[in-house]
């Protein structure tokens, strides 16, 4: 009997045929025939998924549409979004949508993986809807083995540059029911203020009218199923995937900082494991400067400890003989200075320098200049005597004034 239903439902998915009473739920069906199906027509060679896939989630109102250019910006994504919803524009899923139901999981696979092998999203994607339900999640996850099997496969080839490290990263933008219901409220009532004037005038196109968006209780309705069927079809991938979690709740600019932290660039994550174990013996310049404030507190206390007189002079000469051309060339946010102060023919006063500035502020760096300078002559023999000089020359650097034009 389980043989007869499995069977029966391969041939559901292979035929295409959408009963929704009927609709096959098992993954690895759906996947398998989809899969098939692209590979007898575009070739296995030519499975070239997005290098990286941003899966976009969020409650109704949350932002999504307002921040994914933002997201696309910040990954280098030049593609435009791929909104499951417009996607599926089929008279068979247009018919379900408007009954208030979703379109079944094989033809959002079918459609969403034929879409990612157009070459405009080669480097990257970023999907808004997807996925929203177990079978899609399990979709997901097959699509991302496939992907590294591939990888595997055309490693050592001509073709192993198509099939790079691939990086999916999972993206919720989270605000709570009250907020939802609120934005799509006046999402609708500014929809129909500007349906009214564009008939009113006859200029601009009219926006869509979603029935969600002039009812609270459909409004309640449809973050209900975001939080049941969406949000934990997500976090259940949070384990697998990379999982960032926004407050969106907070101003645009605020949110759209949070989600520059949360996508900042990462060598581990997006490199090739083989340039990166190259790499990674260089240290990372955040981990350098996390300590560099403590490190510097420390030396400027130890100058003070062990060597006050010449940190003393430092300070004093700094004071007396560079401030006043700092100050004067505060417009240009550039000073540059030479000395022949023998206090800096001592290695630790150039250091001490340097840090006082970085203390306050500046960024500082010393080139020293060597020269001979005659002294005297041998009247008898002609021979010139000559001594070494050093010239210190200090360039300051620091944020420039600001002068209106």
């Amino acid at each position: 009997m389980q043989r007869d239903h499995i069977a029966t439902g391969a041939a559901l998915v292979a035929s295409g045929t959408n009963f929704p009473d009927l609709e096959v739920k098992d993954a690895q069906l759906i996947f398998g025939a989809v899969w098939r199906e692209l590979e007898g027509q575009f070739g296995r060679s030519q499975m070239r998924f997005p290098r990286e896939l941003i899966l976009l989630g969020g409650a109704p109102g949350s932002g999504k549409g307002t921040n994914s250019d933002f997201i696309r910006k910040v990954r280098s994504i030049d593609a435009l979004p791929l909104v499951i919803s417009q996607l599926l524009n089929t008279p068979e899923a247009v018919a379900i949508k408007a009954r208030g139901g979703m379109v079944g999981d094989r033809e959002v696979v079918r459609i969403l993986f034929r879409k990612l092998l157009e070459p405009e999203y080669k480097n990257g994607a970023l999907l808004d809807g997807f996925p929203r339900t177990k079978v899609q999640v399990e979709c997901l996850k097959l699509l991302f083995d496939e992907m590294i099997a591939l990888r595997r496969e055309f490693s050592g080839t001509p073709n192993e540059i198509h099939f790079r490290k691939p990086i999916f990263q999972i993206m919720v933008l989270f605000v709570d029911e009250a907020e939802s219901v609120a934005r799509q409220l006046k999402r609708g009532r500014q929809v129909v203020a500007h349906n009214e004037e564009v008939i009113r005038s006859g200029v601009g196109e009219l926006w869509e009218e979603r029935a969600t968006d002039s009812s609270q209780a459909l409004a309640r309705n449809r973050y209900r199923v975001f939080k049941e069927q969406t949000y934990d079809a997500l976090v259940s991938l949070k384990q697998i995937f990379h999982f960032h979690f926004i407050n969106a709740q907070a101003p645009i600019p605020e949110v759209q900082a949070n989600i520059l932290r949360e996508l900042e660039y990462q060598s581990s994550l997006e490199l090739d494991p083989r340039t990166f174990d190259r790499l990674r013996k260089l240290p990372l310049a955040s981990d350098i400067v996390r300590h560099a404030r403590q490190d510097l507190v420390r030396r400027l206390d130890s100058y003070e400890l062990e060597r006050p007189e010449t940190f003393s002079g430092v300070i004093e000469f700094i004071d007396a003989k560079m401030m006043p051309i700092v100050v004067r060339h505060a417009i240009s946010g550039v000073a540059n200075i030479n000395s022949e102060d023998v206090l800096f023919q001592d290695p630790v006063a150039l250091a001490m320098l340097i840090d006082v500035f970085s203390e306050r502020g500046f960024h500082t760096t010393v080139d020293v200049t060597r020269a001979c300078v005659p002294v005297r002559i041998d009247l008898q023999s002609g021979e010139i005597f000559s001594e070494e000089k050093k010239v210190f020359r200090f360039s300051v650097r620091f944020k420039s004034a600001q002068v209106r034009g």
